[in-house]
Formats: structure tokens, C-alpha cells, sequence
């Protein structure tokens, strides 16, 4: 399932900026922590439908939020009429926060620390694994149950297909990655043929020399 001599190797984070990062984790701790109804799970969903629901069918709308030619006291008008009279008392304060402090650009680096932040509060992980193919469901559940006794932590699966890889699996966890695909084993492969070519080469050349001198 995942090979012990599979590829380990790390990739950049979503969050590349580490001060970006600093950044959004101070909002999401406070979000996440801040008094009030609903909490855990329950708030990041209201994250979400914000990012989902609102955002990303209106972007004109995320534009103007974002705007820095926009004034801040617009910007809190603008939700106060559209989506505060729908929204949970602590998503709405923390919307203003975010306004005045003049982080809205920030809201989507947010949320995806915040969803991070609440899975790992809850036990859970988030683990992307891209295939080839579609997995079949009981493959699927192997897959799981030795991941959850890898990672000690319920893991969550999100399947990406990517026919490029040829087969074999990616599993990524966090910004490690576990790459047994087909095409990362051909890449290896193609790589040690080069690596033997050179040092048959290079051992030619050594006996040659070697004669010569002698």
C-alpha cells in the first residue's frame, strides 16, 4: 500500500510565506477560539459556505472586499447588508475584525489553516491521494485503516485523479509526500541507468589514465 522504499520528498505548502502563514494562523486560532455558538466543526462549515457559497459565484463581490481602493468602513457595510443578517454572531465579529484590520485579502489563506487547525484539534488528518484511476471503495478503506495506524489520528481522504502518474499511488499528508506512482518509479529507474552510465564512464577513464601512468 505505501512501500517502505517508496519516495520521500517535500513539496511547498499551499502557504508558501511562512509570515503569511504566522499571519493566518493568529486569525484562525482567534476564530476558533472566540466564545459563541456554533464551535468547532460546526463554525469552519460557516467558513466554508462564506468561501462557497458567496465568494466563489460572486467574485465581484470577493473583489471589492479584497480592494484596497476600497474603504473599510464600505467594505463592513457591504457584509453588514448582505451576509451578516445571515451569519452566526462570532463569524460576523470576526469578518469585522478581519475588515478593519484589513486582512479580508487574507479570508481564504485563513479558512484553509483554520480547517487544518480544527482537524488536528478533533484528531483528524487531511491526506490527498492521487491515483491514476478511481480507487475502488474497499481499497479505499485499506488504505484508511493503515494510514489512521500510521498517523494515530482518524485520517481524511480526498482522491485526486491525475492519469499522468500511469499507476501506483501519491498519498500526501501535510506537505510530506509518499510518491509509489509509476511514473516517480520510472523517473528513479531512468536516474540510476544515468548514474550507472556515468561511473562506468568514469571507471574507464580511471583504468585508462591508470595504464598510461603505468
Amino acid at each position: 500500500m505505501i512501500d517502505s522504499t517508496d519516495k520521500r520528498v517535500r513539496v511547498p505548502n499551499v502557504l508558501e510565506d511562512p509570515s503569511m502563514k504566522a499571519i493566518a494562523q493568529v486569525y484562525a486560532d482567534g476564530f476558533l477560539d472566540a466564545s459563541g455558538e456554533p464551535s468547532g466543526d460546526g463554525r469552519v462549515d460557516e467558513f466554508r459556505s462564506f468561501i462557497h457559497d458567496i465568494l466563489d459565484p460572486h467574485p465581484e463581490f470577493e473583489r471589492k472586499l479584497v480592494s484596497p481602493m476600497v474603504p473599510v468602513e464600505a467594505k463592513i457595510g457591504l457584509l453588514e447588508r448582505t451576509v451578516f443578517p445571515h451569519a452566526s454572531q462570532v463569524f460576523a465579529s470576526f469578518l469585522k475584525v478581519l475588515a478593519h484590520h484589513e486582512r479580508l485579502d487574507l479570508v481564504r489563506v485563513i479558512f484553509d489553516v483554520c480547517a487544518d487547525e480544527q482537524m488536528q484539534r478533533a484528531g483528524r488528518r487531511k491526506v490527498t491521494v492521487r491515483s491514476a484511476t478511481s480507487i475502488p471503495d474497499d481499497k479505499l478503506e485499506q488504505i484508511r485503516q493503515h494510514l489512521a495506524n500510521f498517523l494515530a489520528a482518524e485520517p481524511v481522504l480526498q482522491v485526486e485523479i491525475d492519469p499522468s502518474l500511469l499507476g501506483g499511488l501519491v498519498i500526501q499528508v501535510g506537505d510530506t509526500v509518499y510518491d509509489s506512482s509509476l511514473r516517480n518509479r520510472l523517473g528513479q529507474l531512468r536516474s540510476q541507468l544515468r548514474q550507472r552510465y556515468v561511473n562506468e564512464i568514469q571507471s574507464g577513464r580511471n583504468r585508462f589514465s591508470h595504464s598510461e601512468g603505468s
